[in-house]
Formats: structure tokens, sequence, C-alpha cells
């Protein structure tokens, strides 16, 4: 079955940098696009970023410059790089996995960034 595993939260200040990962398995890696969404408390979950099978990438206008998707397909990661956190940074950070769609999750992982 498909397993997304995502790593590497915390809790950081605001201003630290922290690295995001997710390892999937069960799929064919390198054809699905790949996100990153994000859910705090009492919000819905918002998308991130997403990198396309190419290597394309997209961001929620908020997160552009300071968040960087990337991929590896010989690992079957992705991972983002979060910059400059701030506070309201704070959420459950998911990566999610799809062809058509956001068809696989992983059970997130906490970021926390104090003030």
């Amino acid at each position: 079955q498909v397993q997304l595993v995502e790593s590497g939260g915390g809790l950081v200040q605001a201003g630290d940098s922290l690295t995001l990962s997710c390892v999937a398995s069960g799929l064919t890696f390198r054809t699905h696009a790949m996100a990153w969404f994000r859910q705090a408390p009492g919000k819905q979950r918002d998308l991130v970023a997403r990198i396309t099978s190419g290597g394309t990438a997209q961001y929620a206008d908020s997160m552009e410059g300071r968040f960087t998707i990337s991929r590896d397909n010989s690992k079957n990661m992705a991972y983002l790089r979060m910059n400059n956190l701030k506070p309201e940074d704070t959420a459950v950070y998911y990566c999610a996995a799809g062809l058509w769609g956001w068809s696989y999750w992983g059970q997130g992982t906490q970021v926390s960034v104090s003030s």
C-alpha cells in the first residue's frame, strides 16, 4: 500500500528555519505530483506548495519567497524548506501525492513557532 511519512517538524523560534521531509513508498514516485499542506488548530487544511512530476513548483501567495519545495526522485523524497518562520506558520504539515488530485496523505508533522 501507499505510505507517505513526514519528518522534520519541531518547536523553533521565530526567524528560524526548518526542512520537512516526506518519504513515499508503494507508488511510482516519479510520476506523481507532490505537495505540502498545513492545518492550524480550528482552521481548514491549506495548500502550502506543490511540485509536479517534472519538478515545476508552485506556492501559495503567502509562502512564496520563504518556503521552497523540492523532490529527489532517486530517493522517493519530497522536501519543504521553510525560512524565517513566523508564529503564524504553526500548524500540522502534511505531505500529499497524486496523479489527478491528492490521493495519498501522510500523517502529518507538527511545526510550532514561538515568538
